[in-house]
């Protein structure tokens, strides 16, 4: 969950004279599926998808992605530069310590993903419903493992087989110091 501090902001209006301020929040947001969903019901298309979102789909998003009750859309709209890359850098990060190594890459167009597929997965690999609370991408990689695990083991070729073998005979030969 990523918590920053928005407002707090003292301005001054020219042709009032008057300085004003925004009122300091604390809010709390989450990059879970709960909101990519709310997101695709609002612009019904995938936000998964490669293609650049415009501003004011990025801004819902963010506001999608709040938790903190009580804050408006007025809120967002002044995050600062920096807030606005936090919170980029927060979406693009992996929230989990599961690395797959070097897997095979699927070639070719490939499914879009949109929340239904992604609950669908959740279904399938008997998730628990909390876990569309989780950071979006820790999702993922739950899904992957599940996914990984279920998978039946693949047999070894013979050839290679035979050629792991030899290699472990050739070591313990030299370990032991024997001819065989």
């Amino acid at each position: 969950m990523l918590v920053i501090t928005i407002g707090g902001v003292e301005t001054f209006d020219e042709e009032t004279n008057q300085f004003s301020s925004t009122k300091k929040q604390e809010v709390s947001m989450e990059h879970s599926l709960v909101a990519v969903s709310k997101w695709e019901s609002k612009y019904n298309k995938p936000f998964l998808s490669k293609e650049n979102k415009t501003v004011e789909e990025t801004r819902d998003y963010i506001f999608f992605m709040i938790k903190t009750p009580g804050v408006t859309f007025e809120t967002i709209s002044s995050l600062s530069d920096a807030q606005l890359m936090e919170i980029n850098d927060y979406v693009a990060s992996d929230q989990s310590a599961t690395t797959f190594g070097n897997m095979p890459s699927r070639s070719g167009v490939g499914e879009i993903i949109t929340s239904e597929l992604i609950y669908y997965w959740m279904v399938a690999f008997n998730i628990p419903w909390d876990c569309q609370k989780w950071h979006i991408n820790r999702l993922f990689a739950l899904i992957r493992i599940c996914n990984i695990k279920q998978q039946p083991n693949k047999k070894m070729p013979r050839h290679e087989v035979a050629a792991r073998n030899a290699e472990l005979n050739a070591k313990r030969k030299a370990e032991h110091k024997t001819k065989g």
